[in-house]
């Protein structure tokens, strides 16, 4: 027994237990490294050495699988969730996409789930926040958002070993309601793209019913993204909604910053498009092409008509004095063309789906597909290759015969639609 107590030094790495003078038993495990770069060696005591020796066993058996908490201060979700939006996610997303991470973040998951510790952290905590996210009215697409923007700050708390598993990936989502996307048919299409012919910009809504770019994305595009004799488009970049502070030394008394007398904007308004998925390369229809060379000689001569007032910013789509289009107004054209067109409503973001039907009805790979819509994945992200020329002049060619060409036989007017592809989506 007297040897029993002695404690036996083991070689540098190795897990020690022995008895100590408070009459208990102690372990120690070497778990990894810690930041200054001293050995992280965890300490353990138990009553009895079959206690002790199992409690270091477990440590070993979390070394090994890479599941123990790092030293320090146990993280709370408030604390990561505080970290993650203010030094992590910003370096990988758009203004745009943190503007709807802050709002989950901090109107959504703090409040009802903050108080939690990161690494006790249930499934069964997070489904009684959604369904209380849904009991106080919450849209069910709020509560989705909600829901993958928790998914993606801990996936980053587990790849920094604050956590050994993600429970949201356990977690049953939240339903993302009834609305389903419906998009635009072939018929509708040409309709819309019929009554854009008859205003200026009209080949923005090409753009968007024939390529499903974003709003934002159309709007920042330049003259230098566009090689119209090679027969395509490169997306850079994106135009942000603006966000804003209050301005003013002594309140001015209106509770949204964009009221305010002095407001100041707060975010960039265009930025680099940060996805690779994102970057991407388009492919124009023959007609597009056609299109975007009339719009180009018709800018010119609104420039020449503006002469000093122009603001030369090499934008494809821009107002009568060269300066981009807010969001609010090109939603408005957007609607207007809809009644104009006698086509059901619709958000602009279906413009978007409906590129995507075509292009699957087509019989387009889904992986093709992907890369044309700017579509990632996780599996995708890191692994993102733009398709070789030859298949995006091909599927641009495709696209120009669906939407422009009427069949053989058939006159191109709204009534001689009947029975194109429209019907299969």
């Amino acid at each position: 027994m007297a040897e029993e107590k002695k404690r036996t030094r083991q070689p540098n790495g190795r897990s020690s237990i022995y008895l100590g003078k408070d009459g208990k038993w102690h372990g120690r495990v070497t778990v990894g490294i810690r930041d200054d770069g001293t050995p992280d060696r965890r300490h353990v005591e138990r009553k009895t050495r079959a206690e002790v020796t199992a409690a270091v066993r477990e440590l070993e058996k979390q070394r090994d699988a890479k599941t123990v908490r790092r030293p320090g201060k146990a993280w709370t979700v408030k604390t990561w969730l505080t970290h993650w939006i203010e030094n992590v996610a910003p370096l990988a997303v758009n203004d745009n996409t943190m503007v709807g991470y802050g709002v989950a973040v901090r109107k959504h998951l703090i409040p009802g789930l903050g108080a939690h510790r990161l690494d006790r952290l249930k499934p069964e905590h997070i489904e009684t926040f959604y369904a209380k996210m849904q009991t106080a009215g919450s849209k069910p697409g709020t509560a989705h958002q909600v829901h993958r923007t928790l998914r993606t700050a801990l996936n980053e708390a587990l790849r920094r070993g604050h956590l050994g598993q993600n429970p949201v990936l356990l977690a049953k989502a939240p339903k993302t309601g009834e609305y389903e996307v419906e998009p635009y048919s072939v018929l509708e299409v040409r309709r819309l793209l019929k009554a854009a012919d008859q205003h200026r910009n009209s080949a923005r809504w090409a753009v968007a019913l024939a390529l499903g770019l974003r709003q934002g994305e159309v709007l920042a595009l330049k003259w230098e993204d566009v090689d119209l004799e090679g027969g395509f488009l490169m997306v850079r970049r994106s135009r942000h909604r603006p966000q804003y502070a209050h301005g003013c030394v002594d309140p001015c008394g209106r509770k949204a910053a964009g009221y305010c007398p002095q407001r100041r904007r707060t975010n960039p308004e265009m930025s680099t498009t940060k996805s690779r998925a994102g970057r991407r390369t388009v492919g124009l229809p023959e007609q597009l092409v056609d299109l975007l060379r009339a719009h180009h000689k018709a800018q010119e001569a609104e420039r020449e008509a503006a002469g000093k007032r122009w603001v030369e910013g090499g934008l494809v789509f821009s107002d009568e004095h060269g300066r981009s289009p807010s969001h609010r107004r090109d939603w408005a054209e957007w609607k207007a063309l809809l009644a104009e067109a006698k086509v059901r409503d619709g958000r602009l973001h279906d413009a978007r789906h409906t590129a995507a039907t075509v292009l699957l009805i087509l019989g387009v790979p889904e992986r093709a597909v992907m890369g044309l819509m700017g579509w990632s994945t996780t599996a995708m992200a890191t692994r993102y290759q733009h398709m070789v020329d030859a298949v995006r002049v091909d599927i641009a060619r495709q696209v120009d015969g669906l939407i422009w060409k009427s069949e053989t036989g058939r006159p191109d007017d709204d009534d001689g639609a009947a029975g194109t592809p429209e019907g299969a989506h």
